[in-house]
């Protein structure tokens, strides 16, 4: 569909620029829809009906000036109202995290029926639903016994990951085809360098181990699910943020800190190997890399999926500098560019071609702020933020990029961990006191661009 003939939404949002609604040259059967993760969602009280306790209780525990996930969006009684709603929106494919002390409240043995169940029924609505699921096994919510005995600094917990990710795909592998081992690797990692997220140890030395075995469990977990059926469609999702130089003269110190940061998880799965970068500060750091771990690591993907939400720009020394006049979100160091997702699908295709599998976007969003009029929730930034970032997606298909659908993050406001519940991401309001859903504008045109696509 040509420019000339783009439909245009009714306008969202107190003095509103319209958004436009329009066919996008994707690929044929290119999905659309939207995701969540379970801690941050679930809620309902998050230890009741057998689910063990995870890292994020005893994180809470100790900071209790913070919001924590025992209510979150009450999703867990509220399941079957929450699926209808994503049909009344059109959505055709729902990522979401099953809660891994849900199922197994100790990390392993014992099974628990009750949270095996939940996401029997949640698959299940989906299904009847015409909604596809797409399963992530672990969004960061460790469950605590294997937390209490160093969690990813164990090599132990690779393993009971792998058992965890066999047992899901027999529970739920005869419908739900498209599996995804870990979200972000690289925030897990963070929160054992930092304080602001579980387990919160801030210690930077911990960086190598930990993110290491993240692979390895990754690599165990796909072995296993490959064990259990083979026509499951297996992936990985990463965060990943393009480093691009403020000058010419920057651009070493931004090819250094995107092989630090974002490459490592990339060459890894993709190449069977590390940047140099990493395996200096490995050696530096005594990181229990072992013989066979990088064939480990590098299991086939079906499919690889990626979460992006903004560009770092950096000085000689790779740190961070502002742009002025740039747009930002509720996150203060987070720039609107999507221009910068276009050349880094660009650039990815061209340094894996051949080895880059299909891609999903598996989050993209913005944390804006919300106008509430009359009882409707006006966020005409989002649905442009949305619209934009589809048009990036566009360029690079137009680029000989595969890439296989778009889900939105988050179909739903829920709590953003550590941020708790101000910043707001979802296409979906969240009323604090009554759970009560609303669907945003953005929400409205998110449903009306699905409709236009189908």
């Amino acid at each position: 569909m040509s420019a000339s003939q783009t439909d245009r939404a009714p306008p969202i949002g107190p003095n509103p620029v319209p958004i436009p609604v329009r066919r996008y040259a994707f690929p044929p059967n290119f999905c659309f829809g939207a995701s969540t993760s379970a801690y941050q969602i679930e809620g309902s009280d998050p230890i009741a009906d057998g689910r063990g306790p995870s890292i994020w209780e005893e994180y809470f525990a100790t900071r209790p000036q913070l919001d924590n996930g025992s209510i979150a969006c009450g999703h867990y009684d509220r399941m079957p109202e929450d699926v209808q709603l994503m049909k009344k929106m059109g959505l055709q494919a729902y990522r979401f995290s099953i809660a891994w002390p849900r199922v197994l409240p100790e990390g392993h043995g014992k099974v628990n029926a009750k949270g095996v169940d939940f996401y029997n029924r949640l698959v299940d609505n989906l299904m009847d639903n015409g909604i596809t699921p797409l399963v992530t096994l672990y969004h960061w919510d460790l469950p605590l016994a294997l937390g209490k005995n160093k969690g990813w600094l164990n090599r132990e917990t690779c393993h009971r990951f792998a058992d965890y990710a066999a047992l899901m795909g027999k529970h739920l592998g005869d419908r739900v085809k498209h599996w995804t081992t870990f979200n972000e690797p690289e925030v897990i990692v963070a929160g054992y360098i930092g304080d602001g997220l579980a387990p919160g140890l801030s210690d930077p030395k911990l960086r190598i181990t930990a993110g290491h075995h993240l692979m390895v469990a990754h690599g165990l977990g796909t072995q296993a699910l490959r064990a259990v059926r083979d026509d499951l469609k297996l992936s990985i999702v990463l965060n990943l943020v393009p480093i691009e130089p403020s000058t010419p003269a920057c651009t070493a110190a931004a090819r250094r800190r995107w092989q630090r940061d974002y490459a490592w998880y990339m060459d890894g799965v993709l190449k069977a190997t590390y940047p140099d970068v990493i395996l200096e500060e490995a050696a530096a750091n005594n990181a229990p890399i072992l013989a066979g771990d990088m064939a480990l690591m590098s299991q086939k993907l079906d499919f690889l999926g990626i979460n992006w939400y903004l560009r770092f720009v950096v000085d000689e020394h790779g740190n961070n500098v502002r742009i002025p006049g740039a747009e930002y979100t509720q996150m203060p160091d987070w720039e609107i560019c999507p221009a910068a997702l276009s050349r880094m699908l660009l650039a990815m295709h061209k340094e894996y071609r051949g080895v880059l599998p299909p891609i999903y976007v598996t989050e993209n969003g913005a944390a804006l702020d919300d106008t509430i009029v009359n009882g409707q929730i006006h966020d005409d930034g989002r649905a442009r933020y949305i619209h934009d970032h589809l048009n990036a997606i566009e360029m690079a298909v137009a680029g000989g990029v595969d890439i296989r659908g778009y889900l939105a993050w988050s179909f739903m406001d829920n709590l953003e961990w550590s941020l708790g519940f101000k910043k707001t991401f979802g296409l979906v309001h969240v009323d604090r006191t009554t759970l009560a859903r609303t669907v945003k504008g953005s929400g409205h045109w998110y449903t009306r661009m699905i409709a236009a696509n189908s």
